[in-house]
């Protein structure tokens, strides 16, 4: 790339109107690769003890539906035991044909992710869209 700086007579002199982009291109696709391999590392490894809530509870207006899930897999609503597999049907003789109401899901600390995942995924394959988890209040009353 080569100048003439002496424009002479009747010559005018010119500059360079084209800006190089390769640099800028460089630069992001390197900040992307950062990115991408940083933010899976920003959700992993983070502590949980879901157990315990200071939210307040709100109130209800009916009496609430409760599901338990013990720590040996037994589940319950309200004080009866059922079995899993008979609980979508258990579930709509005690709600009638109320499908919106709220299902209150409560789990022992014992019972594993996967296995409370699994009772969530009954109660929305029968039709139940509201349910909400139950923990304990962090005040311990």
């Amino acid at each position: 790339m080569a100048f003439k700086l002496d424009p002479g007579e009747g010559e005018d002199l010119t500059g360079l109107h084209e800006i190089n982009v390769t640099p800028f291109i460089d630069v992001m696709l390197v900040l992307l690769i950062i990115f991408m391999v940083a933010a899976p590392l920003a959700t992993v490894n983070v502590p949980l003890d879901l157990p315990v809530s200071s939210a307040q509870a709100k109130p209800e207006e009916q009496d609430p539906v409760i599901v338990s899930v013990q720590a040996d897999l037994r589940i319950s609503i309200g004080e009866r035991e059922i079995a899993r597999d008979m609980l979508p049907q258990a579930l709509q003789r005690a709600l009638g044909d109320d499908m919106e109401s709220r299902i209150f899901l409560r789990a022992d600390k014992g019972v594993s992710y996967g296995d409370l995942m699994g009772v969530m995924d009954d109660l929305r394959t029968a039709g139940f869209a509201r349910i909400a988890l139950v923990t304990l209040d962090k005040s311990g009353t």
